[in-house]
C-alpha cells in the first residue's frame, strides 16, 4: 500500500484533534522516545541526522530492538554522512533483532566531504497515532549525563490526527529509493482520539524537490505578527527574503527578540552570525546570547498564538539544502507557556548584546574577520550543496 499524495491545500491545513506538549531536550526527551518505542504495537519510525554509538545511542537502540522483538515493524533511517561512524557490529545488532535499517545517502560522500541533500530532520512516530518532532539528535551531548547538562533544544510531542501525517511523511521518504525494501503506510489502526483539540500542521522543507513549507511558515509568522516574536535558533544565517521579513516586522513596531548561542560548537557559524549583528541592531531587533551551554534549539513564538519548532535552523542550509521537519501549533495556552519559558531563559541564562557593547568588544579587525567568515560560508555553501545547481527561491 502506497502513501496517499496529499494535495497542497490539505498539506497547509491544520489538523484539529491533537493532544500536544512541548518537551525541553535532555533526559525528558529521551524518556519520551523510549516510552513511544516501548508502547508501539504495529509500526515505529525513527529518522534522525546524528545517531552516535554511545550510552544514549545504545539506550535508544535497545528500545528499538525491544519493539522489533515484540513484532513491531521498526524502521530506522539515518543521515549517511552525519551518522557514518556507526560500527558494522552496532548496525548488525539492530538488523539481527529485526530492525529495518538504512542510510539516507548524499549524492556523493567520503569521510571528509559530501555533496547534496542531507536528512536533517528528527522524528519518531508510532502506530500513526503518536509522534514527536525535534531538533535533537541521538547522542550524549543532547542528553543529561550526570553532572553534564544537555545542549538546549526542544521537541513537540503530539497524539492524534497529525501523527498520521507524520507517519505518511516517514513512509514516503523511506520508500523513495527504488532499491530499498518498501514499508507500508499504517492507517491508524488504533482509532482513539486524544482528549485535547489543538491545531497542528506538519511543515517540511526539501528544496531540491520544491518543498519550502517551513521557510514559508517563518515568512508568514513575521508578516502576520502584531506585537512580539521571540525566535531561538542555532547557526543563524537567514535567507535574504526571510531576513527582510524580520526587518519589516520590526519597522512595523513588532518587538523581535533573537536568542542565539554564545558557546558555539561550530565557530565559523558563530562568526557568520556576528557579521549580521550590525544589520539586526539597525532594525531594532534585540539580540541575546545564551551562555549556560551550547544552544541547539530551533523554536519561535508569535503573539502568544503561534509557535513553530523542529529541525529547521533559520539559515540557508535548512532552507535550500537539507530535508527538514517542523510542527506549527496554534494554541494560546501552549504558546503562552512556551513564551514564558523563553523569556525566563532570556532573563536568567542570556546576555543581551547591544550595539555599543558589540562595537566596544569587537575591533574593526575582528569585525572584518566576521565579514570574511560570512563570505567563506557563502562560498562553501555554493560549492558543496545542490544550491549552485538549482538556485530558485520561492517567496
Amino acid at each position: 500500500m502506497k502513501t496517499r499524495r496529499i494535495p497542497a491545500a490539505k498539506r497547509n491545513a491544520y489538523t484539529t484533534h491533537n493532544d500536544v506538549k512541548v518537551v525541553r531536550g535532555g533526559a525528558d526527551y529521551f524518556r519520551c522516545i523510549t516510552e513511544i518505542a516501548d508502547n508501539a504495537r504495529y509500526s515505529l519510525h525513527l529518522q534522525t541526522y546524528i545517531f552516535d554509538e554511545d550510552e544514549t545511542g545504545t539506550m535508544v537502540a535497545d528500545a528499538l530492538i525491544r519493539a522489533a522483538q515484540r513484532g513491531v515493524l521498526v524502521y530506522l533511517l539515518l543521515d549517511g554522512y552525519a551518522s557514518r561512524w556507526l560500527s558494522s557490529a552496532f548496525i548488525a545488532k539492530l538488523k539481527d533483532a529485526g530492525v529495518h535499517f538504512s542510510f539516507f545517502k548524499p549524492l556523493f560522500n567520503s569521510r571528509t566531504f559530501y555533496l547534496g541533500r542531507r536528512l536533517h530532520h528528527k522524528v519518531i512516530v508510532a502506530d500513526a497515532r503518536v509522534g514527536m518532532v525535534a531538533g535533537i539528535n541521538i547522542s550524549n551531548r543532547y542528553n543529561d549525563m550526570g553532572a553534564t547538562h544537555a545542549w538546549l533544544d526542544w521537541a513537540i510531542y503530539a497524539e492524534g490526527e497529525v501523527a498520521q501525517r507524520l507517519n505518511d511523511a516517514c513512509v514516503r521518504i523511506w520508500n523513495k529509493p527504488a532499491f530499498r525494501k518498501k514499508c507500508l503506510a499504517v492507517r491508524n489502526p488504533v482509532a482513539v482520539l486524544p482528549n485535547g483539540e489543538c491545531l497542528v500542521r506538519v511543515r517540511r522543507n526539501d528544496w531540491v524537490f520544491r518543498r519550502t513549507e517551513i521557510t514559508r511558515s517563518y515568512k508568514e509568522l513575521f508578516q502576520g505578527a502584531h506585537s512580539q516574536v521571540t525566535l531561538m535558533t542555532s547557526y543563524f544565517w537567514p535567507p535574504g527574503k526571510l531576513l527582510r521579513r524580520m526587518e519589516a516586522a520590526a519597522r512595523r513596531g513588532v518587538k523581535i527578540k533573537l536568542i542565539l548561542t554564545a558557546k558555539a560548537d561550530v565557530l565559523l557559524s558563530k562568526y557568520t552570525e556576528r557579521y549580521l549583528y550590525s544589520r539586526l541592531f539597525r532594525s531594532k531587533i534585540e539580540v541575546y546570547e545564551y551562555e549556560t551551554n551550547v544552544l541547539h534549539g530551533k523554536i519561535a513564538v508569535c503573539d502568544n498564538q503561534l509557535l513553530t519548532a523542529g529541525s529547521y535552523n533559520v539559515n540557508n542550509i535548512s532552507a535550500f539544502a537539507s530535508v527538514e521537519l517542523n510542527l506549527d501549533v496554534k494554541n494560546a495556552a501552549i504558546v503562552t507557556s512556551v513564551n514564558e519559558k523563553l523569556q525566563s531563559i532570556i532573563a536568567n541564562d542570556c546576555r543581551q548584546i547591544t550595539e555599543d557593547d558589540f562595537k566596544a568588544s569587537n575591533s574593526l579587525l575582528k569585525r572584518f574577520f566576521y565579514y570574511l567568515s560570512y563570505r567563506l560560508v557563502h562560498m562553501m555553501f555554493y560549492l558543496f550543496t545542490f544550491y549552485f545547481i538549482q538556485k530558485r527561491e520561492q517567496d
